[in-house]
């Protein structure tokens, strides 16, 4: 089938590269514009962008997927079919039925669980033993069509949503080739969601990714591994300043400590939560690297009245 590939961030390149390895010919790619980056905010392409470039594929960076430019082109390449991963935007009637067998997207989660924009994230943050991806009609309600396909991922006690993402980019790429393979056969068949289990992932904003100490300490290991990489667990330390998290261990068996209090040993950086305490993994002070919490708490030596807030 001839393809128009739709993905912009990372995860979208290892579904990207099984299908330019397919028997498919994937004749262009649809990608979110050059956003700014760094301190000095420079336009760079997305991941998605940068490797079609070097396929030699043509990119299509609409502003928004109903630009009457952009539809037109889309109508002179004429795809059988469009897989989608991760792309970023919503897709309007008039784009939906320019291809063929339409638009078909791999979304990481057991649909109809965590429908939205961040399902890695919201599995992680709510506890759940196992998630998955699933292949999916595209249709004009949020993350709704029938599913072609599906396949299940253990979610480790030291996942981050970078791992986990990590994990299902690579089997859902193998799993998006094969629902191309059954289209093209003729021998794959949608089948609608079930009404029951259906939950929402909306983006974790940075505000969701403050740390409040008096939450349990199992609440809080999922929250700041839900938020690594992105948007970046996060609390204060004396004063405003923001003091970034890695992944934390909990400390089951220690003494304990009020919600934010530290306690500093040879061995590890505790703080207090509203359970048990956690040990402290990497921190990352405002203006400097990630750096072992031990290191931090040499350098600012904690007195018996600091928080973490």
């Amino acid at each position: 089938m001839r393809l128009v590939f739709a993905g912009t961030p990372e995860a979208a390149l290892a579904p990207l590269e099984a299908l330019l390895a397919s028997r498919h010919e994937v004749v262009a790619v649809v990608t979110r514009p050059d956003a700014p980056t760094g301190r000095g905010r420079r336009l760079v392409a997305s991941p998605v962008a940068e490797r079609a470039a070097e396929a030699g594929i043509e990119v299509l960076k609409p502003a928004k997927a109903k630009d009457p430019d952009f539809l037109d082109r889309l109508r002179e390449i004429a795809p059988d079919c469009c897989p989608v991963v991760a792309y970023g935007a919503l897709l309007p009637r008039a784009a939906l039925d320019i291809p063929v067998h339409g638009w078909v997207n791999l979304h990481f989660s057991l649909l109809p669980a965590w429908r939205g924009a961040a399902p890695v994230q919201h599995a992680l943050l709510h506890g759940d033993d196992i998630t998955g991806a699933a292949t999916f009609q595209i249709e004009e309600g949020l993350d709704t069509g029938p599913v072609f396909g599906v396949l299940t991922e253990p979610i480790r006690s030291d996942d981050t949503s970078g791992d986990l993402l990590h994990r299902l980019s690579i089997a859902g790429a193998r799993l998006l080739a094969d629902t191309m393979d059954g289209i093209e056969a003729g021998v794959l068949e949608a089948r609608p969601q079930p009404d029951e289990g259906v939950s929402y992932a909306g983006k974790l904003s940075v505000d969701d990714a403050r740390v409040d100490w008096t939450a349990p300490a199992a609440r809080i290991d999922r929250q700041i591994r839900a938020c690594t990489p992105a948007p970046g667990a996060w609390t204060t330390f004396r004063g405003d300043d923001r003091l970034k998290l890695g992944p934390v261990q909990l400390a089951n068996g220690a003494d304990p400590l009020a919600p934010g209090e530290l306690r500093v040993s040879k061995r590890e950086v505790l703080v207090g939560t509203g359970t048990h305490p956690v040990a402290l993994g990497t921190v990352q002070p405002p203006g400097k690297r990630p750096m072992p919490a031990l290191d931090w708490a040499r350098g600012i030596r904690p007195t018996g009245e600091d928080r973490l807030t």
